[in-house]
């Protein structure tokens, strides 16, 4: 019997990676990546504009404080609920070299061409570089704009697994000392190599820990229900408000870190429990691609935005906020993953994210297969997750 061929990919399906999203997949995964990343690019796409002086409404800024408060925490809560179950299935040195070749390599090659093109186009960027700033690479990523993640979630993983498999697995020690990491933070903002992982490091301890009970039936079914999500909006509302008028975007004393902890847990709540939701409405499947190219959104979005700012300010004389900001969001977050899919995965650009090319596999193998339970389907998305 003849091989059939194998049906094309249209130019749509292969720029969005579009196979992905008939995969078995946790889609509450992406769903949340999708949303915190959309909100990373928001808060970058409005510091830009702010930073070339033009002027924003009070508004804009506002929401980009109650964003603050919980798209980061929610990469690492996230990241910390897959990692038990993604030391079960390697040792730790593997683990730990999974994470630097996915969070530290794409780290110092994304950083340098990211500075280099800034010092290179400092005459129509806002940033202010010169050849010092490759030096905070090593102890200063938070004078690097969105840098800063990708060492404190890979440091934050690695002091993590270290001490839980070779000093302490109680789960209440574990948050105890995380509580301590993140008191201490401010003391060490000098380094931020040190702080930053320090004060995010709690959530991913609090991920972990729930992970022991998140994939049981009963929780996954709690997350799903319309209840849980109306129960947990006013509660998301009220942290929101509170934070705002406390001016919490700093929090400068002990009290007010202890309040902004428990705002932020109220956020990563409220959208875990949102994203869930989606899963069941089986709706927007665009944030699911956002979400599932969210690495590359990341390391790419400051300077596509930055792209689209100058050219629509200095080209078409484009000077209204709310338009310059539709589109670098749009750009920064769909840019990314047309340039990845086109260019970088299995393609000629493929060390840009990596120091191993992998082989290419069927993109469509996958495509018709059923949704397994909530378990396997964590087994199959530890890959994107790590």
């Amino acid at each position: 019997m003849e091989n059939l061929p194998v049906k094309k990919q249209s130019f749509i399906s292969r720029a969005f990676n579009l196979p992905a999203l008939k995969k078995s997949r946790l889609y509450w995964v992406d769903y949340l990546k999708g949303i915190a990343i959309i909100l990373v690019v928001y808060r970058h796409s409005l510091l830009g504009i702010q930073s070339s002086g033009i002027k924003a409404p009070a508004y804009l800024e506002n929401a980009n404080l109650i964003f603050f408060s919980f798209r980061m925490p929610l990469f690492f809560m996230l990241s910390g609920i897959f990692a038990s179950l993604s030391l079960q299935k390697r040792s730790v040195q593997r683990y730990i070299g999974s994470k630097f070749e996915t969070l530290i390599y794409p780290y110092f090659v994304w950083v340098i061409i990211q500075v280099t093109l800034q010092i290179v186009l400092s005459g129509f960027t806002n940033s202010n570089r010169s050849f010092i700033d490759y030096t905070y690479i090593f102890y200063q990523p938070r004078n690097l704009d969105q840098f800063w993640y990708l060492p404190a979630l890979f440091n934050a993983t690695v002091v993590y697994v270290l001490i839980k498999k070779h000093i302490i697995e109680k789960w209440w020690a574990l948050l105890l000392i995380a509580l301590g990491f993140y008191f201490l933070s401010p003391y060490l903002q000098n380094i931020s190599m040190l702080s930053d992982w320090m004060e995010f490091y709690i959530f991913f301890a609090i991920g972990d820990t729930i992970s022991q009970l998140f994939f049981h039936d009963k929780a996954q079914d709690f997350f799903k229900k319309p209840l849980t999500l109306l129960i947990a909006i006013p509660f998301f509302v009220a942290a929101q408000m509170f934070y705002l008028g406390n001016h919490m975007y700093y929090q400068t004393t002990a009290t007010m870190r202890a309040e902004f902890l428990i705002i932020a847990l109220t956020g990563c709540f409220t959208m875990l429990v949102f994203s869930f939701r989606l899963q069941v409405w089986n709706a927007a499947s665009w944030l699911r691609i956002l979400g599932y190219h969210s690495i590359n959104i990341y390391v790419m979005h400051v300077m596509i935005a930055a792209f689209t700012r100058i050219f629509l300010t200095h080209v078409l004389a484009i000077h209204n906020p709310f338009i310059i900001l539709g589109f670098c969001i749009v750009t920064g977050a769909i840019l990314p993953v047309m340039i990845y899919n086109l260019f970088i995965h299995n393609h000629a650009l493929w060390f840009l994210f990596t120091y191993k090319r992998k082989k290419p596999k069927a993109e469509l193998k996958e495509a018709n297969s059923t949704t397994p339970s909530s378990i396997k389907q964590s087994e199959q998305v530890l890959k994107v997750i790590n």
